[in-house]
């Protein structure tokens, strides 16, 4: 099959699962919480290196942080998979039920258990629940790369120089505003207006969880 022709396909699964208003919803809010979830990993170890500067190295940072962001996308990949496959299977068998649709089964109880196997090695029959299966795996691969992503960018500065210092820490936090500004942005786009606002709203959330590591420190 040509690339063009699976991508049209894939669009038009898209559009009967309604794909893409949940995989935005999916992207951004687990590209905050793992962006969040990093501000509070490097503001504990800031805190730290403040008192006790010597007590951490950058490949400390590197590891809890990306072990986090691990755990956090196999949750969300692992928790989101067998979710959406459960509630999409739901939708096609009430949607099924909705339109009458009934599968003849026949009476002789050994030849209905061979249709049932058959049934299990085959691909899903309709249109539907291709568009659906299709829906679970991308909505899936959102929910766990996202967090990663979220994650995972804000650690990129402690790969460079093996003692922590306050530039380590400057250049992290920048890309965590960046990375805020950009989702506050993504979110007004998608709501039609108010990107400012939201790009407020989720540097406020950044800040916030600066200072309650701060406190809790103190």
């Amino acid at each position: 099959m040509k690339i063009r022709e699976k991508i049209k396909k894939w669009k038009e699964y898209s559009k009967l699962s309604d794909l893409g208003i949940i995989a935005r919803r999916k992207f951004f809010n687990n590209a905050f919480d793992g962006a969040l979830t990093c501000a509070g990993i490097v503001s504990g170890i800031f805190i730290i290196f403040l008192a006790e500067p010597f007590t951490f190295e950058a490949k400390d940072v590197l590891i809890t942080g990306f072990a986090t962001a691990l755990a956090i996308g196999i949750s969300g990949l692992w928790g989101a998979f067998l979710s959406e496959e459960a509630e999409r299977k739901k939708k096609v068998s009430d949607m099924k039920k909705d339109m009458a649709i009934v599968e003849e089964e026949a009476e002789n109880p050994e030849l209905n258990n061979k249709k049932n196997k058959n049934r299990k090695n085959k691909k899903p029959r309709t249109l539907l629940e291709r568009a659906e299966n299709y829906a679970t795996i991308v909505a899936s691969l959102v929910d766990g790369g996202a967090p990663v992503l979220g994650s995972s960018l804000p650690l990129i500065p402690f790969f460079f120089g093996a003692s922590l210092n306050w530039i380590h820490f400057i250049f992290s936090y920048t890309i965590l505003a960046g990375l805020l500004i950009y989702l506050g942005i993504f979110l007004g786009q998608i709501s039609g207006g108010g990107r400012l606002r939201y790009a407020l709203h989720l540097i406020t959330a950044g800040v916030v969880t600066l200072i309650v590591s701060i406190l809790l420190g103190i």
